[in-house]
């Protein structure tokens, strides 16, 4: 008789963002005239810059010919992609090899992906507020699952406890969804606990473009002995706008249990996964050109201004927030101690602008809030109106 995963049974019936989308459709259809400003989802707004679609065309004509037509690419990705990125790591004090690199269609399918690799039986240790695929993909899998807190009392960025033992720990910094950043000691201390204790750690990395303060790591892989006991995870959806067009990358050190997880993960990608689109690729590598890097980051500038409309409101009002300089999301406490999800009805169907509740995130993110700086800084000042006229109310 056939036999179903029953370790979905132990999911949640929703997926945060789902939920999120099913009350904000039920709220337009009875009210088909509002004007939903929505600062919820991390969806980019800004189209691609202009060198990506340069680039894009190029390829596209390329696949026109069959003199540059192009099959099966390699399964690392395309060599031309991985020398950019190696050549960006570069800038940031950072060696990594190409046969260390490895394109995907994206970082959340890698995030879940990984786990391939590592047996069922490994203990998984991650903060709580978490982005929820880290804890959804280890409970498809029947992984005991322990937690870390993540508070206003550490500012969001907890550090190893000695008495708790793990095998696999999730990292993300800038963080999602609190927008808070660990420092070179903070993330000193996660490599040597996770070098002590034999563990690996997962490091997500996809908001590193919005760090601006010089002494904030980008990667983990700036920290000294990271490469014995870290995998990086980037994505160029919210650097370049990919979110519609789909790529990120995975940087898996050769000095990781002597190369063995390199050669899984290899492995694993070459039999479950054909590559991310060369035209795409084609795409991605343009943002590392001088002036593609001058066009993304001028993208995240207008992000990082509609942030300032954000915090300067909650600074005015006097709410106690995260987030916001070296990140997209901005992390705040619900006034009149609400409830995450009475807060999130109260926004919309009050002010028409649409966040995402902290409970959705975990325990310790009820009574928070998350917006993103993801939209148009005309929308996004209109927002911070309609939520300053809504708490004078």
């Amino acid at each position: 008789m056939l036999k179903i995963n029953t370790n979905y049974d132990n999911l949640k019936e929703s997926y945060l963002f789902s939920e999120i989308a099913k009350r904000v459709a039920a709220f337009a259809e009875a009210n088909p005239d509002a004007n939903i400003i929505r600062l919820g989802i991390g969806d980019v707004t800004l189209p691609l810059c202009g060198e990506v679609i340069k680039a894009l065309h190029s390829a596209v004509d390329e696949m026109a010919d069959g003199k540059t037509f192009k099959g099966y690419g390699p399964e690392q990705g395309h060599l031309f992609l991985r020398e950019a990125i190696q050549n960006y790591y570069k800038k940031h004090n950072v060696s990594i090899e190409t046969s260390e690199i490895f394109i995907s269609d994206g970082a959340k399918s890698d995030v879940g992906n990984i786990l391939d690799i590592f047996d069922k039986d490994n203990v998984v240790l991650v903060p709580d507020p978490v982005y929820p695929v880290y804890v959804d993909t280890n409970i498809m899998h029947g992984r005991k699952t322990i937690f870390m807190n993540a508070t206003g009392e550490n500012g969001f960025l907890p550090l190893p406890d000695s008495s708790v033992k793990c095998d696999i720990i999730y990292l993300c910094s800038p963080n999602n969804p609190t927008g808070a950043t660990y420092n070179r000691t903070q993330l000193k201390a996660w490599v040597d606990y996770a070098k002590a204790n034999g563990a690996v750690i997962l490091f997500d990395s996809a908001y590193e473009a919005f760090v601006e303060d010089a002494e904030l790591p980008r990667s983990i892989f700036e920290i000294e002995g990271a490469k014995e006991c870290a995998i990086e995870f980037c994505s160029f959806s919210k650097t370049a706008g990919f979110t519609g067009v789909r790529l990120g990358y995975t940087v898996v050190p050769a000095a990781l249990l002597g190369g063995k997880l390199n050669k899984m993960w290899l492995r694993r990608q070459s039999t479950k996964f054909n590559g991310a689109s060369y035209i795409v690729q084609k795409g991605g590598a343009a943002i590392f050109t001088e002036e593609g890097q001058k066009q993304v980051m001028a993208n995240i500038k207008i992000y990082k201004e509609n942030a300032k409309v954000i915090t300067k409101t909650f600074d005015a009002l006097g709410i106690e927030y995260t987030g916001g300089k070296n990140s997209p999301y901005i992390w705040f406490k619900c006034p009149n101690n609400m409830k995450s999800w009475d807060f999130f009805d109260l926004l919309l169907t009050k002010a028409q602008v649409v966040g995402t509740p902290g409970a959705g995130f975990g325990n310790n993110g009820e009574g928070w809030f998350r917006l993103t700086a993801f939209n148009t800084l005309e929308k996004t000042q209109e927002a911070m109106k309609r939520f300053e006229a809504l708490l004078k109310a």
